[in-house]
């Protein structure tokens, strides 16, 4: 069994994982603020979920760029940025045994782990995995290894460009993918549209009701038939598309994997982005790319984490 450990932007979330992949307890907690916080939280959690139990390895899923050769957090923007230049395993310190491997990964890399243990990446060489959320995570499975570029700094795919005349983003960049399709770029742009006095039935809700706006109301009105709404989604999702092809023609993978809130919505994000990509990579590719959702029940990140703990002792 494995102990896996996602540090999350709200939740701090730890679990024990089977060698199958299957959550066996879990616990959490509100995101602590300080790093003394944290190791009382982690004191706290990991004992619930170990029960006395002894973990094969653990794995760490953390934001920011992470020295996997001796899990060291080298940058952490955020509410997590008391963990800059911390090493995470230090974090665990009797709590288990000084002598238990342990993992860490960016968050996204830590999802890419577990799809590839245990999820759609499973016996797969090439793919890309992108988790559409409050920001864009992504991360590159390349001939059979998680791509890492010279500094860890590879597979930010929501900071590829999407628009290069396109709003700010906290990266310093403009036009991200980020800070053009993410759930705040979707909820941003609806917003906008309220104040700009355009009228139609989600503007209408938002004006009176503005605690209202997600990403989630946003498709569901789309799929009301609001006008404004479908423009929204439309519009997004080409940019969308468009960008992925790009990524199709760089990496060439078998697979795309896509998680998070929007990728929740299901068909009304997959079917035109397979469109879209399809008839923009035929030529050079002769095939269909398929996006897929995550092959994972959990989605917490715990597993994730604990799939980076296993890689890490059986491959």
């Amino acid at each position: 069994m494995y102990l896996g450990i996602d540090i999350g932007g709200t939740r701090l979330k730890c679990g024990l994982v089977s060698a199958q992949g299957e959550i066996l307890r879990s616990a959490d907690t509100h995101s602590p603020a300080s790093r003394l916080a944290l190791e009382s939280a982690l004191a706290a959690l990991i004992p619930q979920v170990l029960e006395g139990r002894i973990p094969l390895a653990a794995g760490f899923g953390c934001k920011g760029i992470i020295d996997t050769s001796d899990t060291t957090v080298r940058t952490l923007p955020g509410v997590w940025g008391f963990l800059t230049g911390v090493r995470l395993r230090d974090l665990l310190n009797g709590l288990i045994p000084a002598a238990t491997p342990v993992a860490a990964d960016n968050d996204a890399k830590t999802a890419l782990a577990g799809e590839m243990a245990w999820g759609a990446a499973r016996g797969r060489k090439n793919a890309l995995l992108l988790t559409l959320g409050t920001g864009i995570g992504g991360a590159i499975l390349s001939d059979g290894r998680i791509l890492r570029g010279a500094a860890d700094v590879a597979g930010h795919l929501g900071h590829v460009l999407a628009d290069p005349h396109g709003a700010p983003c906290f990266c310093g960049n403009h036009g991200c993918l980020e800070a053009v399709f993410s759930a705040r770029a979707i909820e941003a742009e609806a917003w906008s549209l309220v104040h700009r006095g355009c009228a139609s039935p989600m503007t209408d809700i938002l004006r009176a009701h503005p605690e209202t706006l997600s990403t989630r109301f946003v498709f569901e009105q789309a799929a009301l038939g609001d006008p404004l709404a479908k423009h929204i989604l439309h519009s997004k999702l080409r940019v969308f598309g468009a960008v992925l092809a790009g990524l199709l023609h760089a990496f060439d993978p078998e697979v795309v994997i896509l998680s998070g809130s929007i990728a929740d919505a299901g068909p009304a994000v997959f079917e035109p982005l397979q469109k879209e990509i399809d008839w923009r990579v035929h030529t050079l590719l002769k095939r269909s790319v398929p996006l897929v959702k995550t092959g994972l029940q959990d989605t917490s990140g715990v597993a994730g984490a604990a799939a980076l703990a296993h890689l890490a002792i059986t491959s």
